[in-house]
């Protein structure tokens, strides 16, 4: 799962679980899906174990390596066509879904999600064809409320319900970031240096952009007085009194929609003849910025992933043991705080770590299992020879 938060120039990459993967950081964003191709793909078909064999492939020219579950700015019927090329599927949300389908089509499913809750959607599928003449299979959730979300994917093999939580496991994205600012509080730790750019870096020209922003505004002041101008009508008898006032309205609708239309393709020249992209070097001088400095906040990014995929795995094997899943993480965050004595036994080369009872009974059962597995790992403590040994209770 790909996301690409709007107040940073990163794109993340999850597991299906909210686990983080990997993390790219980017100076000036280019964009979603220039990120996925230049740096993204490569990185995860070196890193990605090889789940369909080259035999596998070209007997079956439906089926993908992998798929990629992204947000809305991956929407790109050429993008979709590129990574099918490459036997990459991707699935995302419909950024012009059109009408509602009719209620009828939708059926009720029970789904597992990937947390192991289970729940209900009402789902239903077509195939549609894009701008491009690519077909992609169209899945649309219709809530409680009657709104529908629709997702469009070109995984031609997968069952429908997995798709269909795949996309909505995205959001375990979101929860990935807002537990990280609640409870892990390193960014604390990140300085806010700054440092250069590269000089080749590629940005949008200033100057484009302005332009561009005022075609757009004065395309939507054309559009409204367009509408405006349809609604005049000459609802009065046919009298000379009745007449001019409307014809006189009219001639100003008129003009002014003249003036627009000739102050657009004056601005829309002149976006033509400007460089879109300019390297940072090429900006104006009142144009050049810098960067905060990006080793600290690496380092802690790092940090961040492997204390939350660290934490996730020990949630995963006490989510059974407890009655009410959502309180994994309570518990876990509990025993953290929660003091422990230390015993180092260097003759028998282990160092015994005893955890304090909980109040909740049900607690110290998801805690001694979670004793179990610890032990079970052999792990050292970091520098020592000691064998670390996880035990409950003060005896």
């Amino acid at each position: 799962m790909l996301t690409n938060p709007r107040s940073f120039n990163h794109t993340r990459v999850n597991a299906m679980d909210g686990q983080p993967f990997m993390v790219i950081n980017k100076a000036v964003d280019p964009g979603m899906i220039k990120v996925i191709e230049n740096d993204i793909l490569p990185q995860l078909e070196k890193r990605l174990p090889t789940f369909v064999n080259a035999e596998e492939l070209k007997s079956d020219p439906l089926l993908h390596r992998f798929t990629l579950v992204c947000d809305r700015e991956s929407y790109s019927p050429p993008f979709f066509k590129r990574m099918k090329a490459q036997r990459v599927a991707c699935l995302t949300y419909h950024k012009y879904p059109g009408e509602n389908w009719p209620e009828e089509e939708f059926l009720p499913y029970a789904v597992t999600l990937s947390s192991g809750e289970q729940t209900q959607l009402n789902l239903a599928e077509r195939g549609h064809c894009l701008s491009n003449g690519l077909w992609v299979r169209e899945i649309r959730k219709l809530s409680q409320k009657g709104h529908q979300t629709s997702i469009i994917g070109t995984d031609y093999r997968s069952e429908m319900i997995p798709l269909a939580v795949a996309m909505f496991a995205r959001w375990s994205q979101e929860n990935f970031f807002k537990y990280c600012r609640e409870h892990f509080g390193l960014d604390k730790l990140v300085d806010y240096c700054i440092e250069p750019v590269s000089e080749s870096v590629k940005v949008v020209n200033p100057e484009y952009r302005r332009l561009d922003s005022q075609i757009r505004s004065s395309q939507g002041k054309l559009n409204r007085l367009l509408a405006r101008f349809a609604t005049l009508t000459l609802d009065a008898p046919i009298e000379p009194d009745k007449v001019e006032p409307f014809l006189q309205k009219k001639t100003i609708c008129q003009e002014e929609i003249e003036a627009f239309q000739v102050q657009i393709k004056t601005l829309k020249e002149k976006r033509k003849q400007t460089p879109h992209y300019l390297k940072v070097k090429d900006l104006p001088e009142e144009e050049q910025f810098q960067q905060l400095s990006t080793k600290s906040k690496h380092f802690i990014d790092t940090i961040k992933m492997i204390a939350y995929r660290a934490e996730t795995a020990m949630a995963n094997l006490l989510r059974e043991t407890l009655s009410r899943p959502d309180e994994v993480r309570s518990l876990l965050r509990a025993i953290y705080s929660s003091e422990a004595d230390l015993i180092p036994d260097h003759e028998q080369g282990r160092l015994t770590v005893k955890l304090h009872h909980l109040a909740n009974r049900s607690y110290d059962v998801a805690i001694q299992k979670l004793c179990d597995v610890l032990n079970s790992t052999e792990t050292k403590f970091p520098r020592t020879n000691l064998r670390m040994i996880f035990k409950l209770g003060s005896k």
